[in-house]
């Protein structure tokens, strides 16, 4: 391991030597410099890894020195040199950028201290400089992957919406990338810095959820035996994602209202409300404008999470992003594996594009890492793929369609599809949804998205998939 480099700067070259030989010993490569504008030119020639410099030298001082780094170099630390008379000058120094200084005549061992110390803080610094950079390239837009209209047009709103403090409500089925999307908006926006803070609504039990999202004090309920900080408080100053907000029964609806309104959260059990600065970045499956109409989402929570609304188009509805994201997650699972050598004909991909997706892009990332660890060869054949891969896809104009001269309202034909489907298997959801090639989870989405309920008749099939979209 190459040792640091230290640059000294003395115009008394027996002070300069004896800095060489000290620090040297102490296992530092030293390079010295006689004034300020040798100095220049050495950190221009090969950047060192700190400066050590005298306040007062002639020509170029070590104060001038130490205004030209900061202009040049502004994450290169220095350390100022001073007789004991001249503290006060140090001290503008440090004020000026200087990590720290050294008074004359020079402890040395006190000098390496200090030293070491800028060092090991500088070193901290970078790590955190390359760190955050590095969740730039994780969590920015551009790791978003696929370049179909759809996809970019939503990420042009998102990029714009995430320079702002705006609630923001993502409309998605499962497994678009709907965390990806928000995580995405809260490092590109000026909270970047601070928390990001999840909290999946549907995953928690209802009677936990309160505290989990509010916090509580001690003694408020059995087994409250202290203090809880709840996920709003942790994301105070940042961003509070909260997932499947279409979960959240509709008693704590009027707290998280009061959060958005007043910015304000009340601990289970408090007797006051506290103050914090959150912004609130929603998600959901579900049609929350139907559920207004049931009554079980509140109206005026709906327009304050839904200032800017996303919509997340599904994994079918970006076909021409289906290689690029299966080449990704090939990659992935082979170097997860342990099998860098297997390869994916491009004569496959069109099994995929052809496929619906109904988990979107977590079921794609599943068949891929399937694929890799159970295919026998070195290159993925037909006959390895799952069956619903391999079959035959019905064509399309098995489904006859009369197209009027004045245009036809896809939503229409689709609420039409889904209604015939349902009456096909006397509203079972289960065999509509296999019929249409889709989920059940995606049928219900799309009932709930057109507010579709089975009429009234007063009988009852016995069916559990007969009940309507919940």
């Amino acid at each position: 391991m190459n040792p640091v480099r230290i640059l000294a700067v003395d115009d008394d070259e027996n002070l300069r030597w004896v800095l060489q030989t000290q620090l040297e010993e102490a296992g530092y490569e030293v390079e010295t410099a006689a004034d300020g504008q040798a100095a220049l030119k050495i950190i221009d020639r090969a950047l060192p890894a700190l400066v050590l410099t005298d306040l007062k030298m002639p020509g170029l001082s070590g104060m001038d020195l130490l205004q030209k780094i900061r202009e040049t170099w502004p994450e290169l630390p220095v350390i100022i040199i001073t007789a004991f008379g001249t503290i006060q000058s140090a001290v503008e120094a440090m004020r000026r950028g200087a990590y720290d200084y050294v008074t004359k005549p020079i402890d040395y061992e006190e000098l390496v201290l200090v030293v070491h110390r800028a060092l090991e803080h500088f070193r901290l610094v970078e790590e955190v400089r390359t760190l955050r950079s590095s969740l730039d390239r994780k969590y920015g837009f551009e790791n978003i992957i696929g370049h179909s209209e759809a996809l970019l047009s939503l990420l042009d709103m998102a990029a714009r919406a995430a320079r702002s403090n705006s609630t923001i409500l993502i409309r998605a089925e499962t497994g678009t990338g709907k965390e990806l999307l928000a995580r995405a908006i809260h490092f590109n926006s000026p909270r970047r810095e601070k928390p990001f803070i999840t909290i999946n609504c549907g995953a928690i039990p209802r009677d936990l959820l309160e505290s989990e999202l509010f916090g509580h004090v001690k003694g408020s309920f059995t087994g409250a035996m202290g203090h809880k900080t709840g996920k709003v408080e942790m994301a105070n100053l940042g961003t509070l994602f909260l997932d499947e907000i279409g979960e959240m029964p509709i008693e704590l609806q009027v707290k998280l209202l009061r959060l958005i309104q007043q910015g304000e959260v009340e601990k289970v059990g408090a007797v006051s409300a506290n103050k914090v600065d959150v912004r609130i970045v929603a998600a959901t499956h579900r049609n929350l404008q139907a559920m207004i109409e049931d009554g079980s989402f509140r109206e005026d929570l709906y327009y304050r999470l839904a200032v800017i609304p996303l919509e997340l188009p599904p994994l079918r509805e970006r076909a021409e992003d289906i290689p690029e994201l299966l080449q990704h997650f090939f990659a992935l699972a082979k170097e997860k594996v342990g099998r860098p050598d297997l390869v994916l004909p491009e004569a496959l991909i069109p099994h995929f594009q052809n496929y619906r997706w109904p988990g979107n892009i977590r079921e794609l990332e599943n068949v891929v890492e399937r694929l890799v660890v159970l295919s026998r060869g070195s290159e993925i054949t037909v006959a390895d793929l799952p069956e619903f891969l391999r079959r035959e896809q019905p064509l399309a104009d098995v489904l006859q369609l009369d197209l009027p001269p004045r245009g036809i309202s896809l939503e229409s034909i689709e609420k039409e599809l889904l209604i015939r489907a349902l009456e096909k298997f006397n509203w079972n959801q289960t065999h509509a949804a296999r019929y249409l090639d889709i989920s059940r989870k995606a049928l219900m989405y799309r009932m709930e998205k057109h507010g579709i309920r089975k009429k009234a008749t007063g009988e009852d099939d016995g069916s559990e998939e007969s009940e309507p979209a919940r």
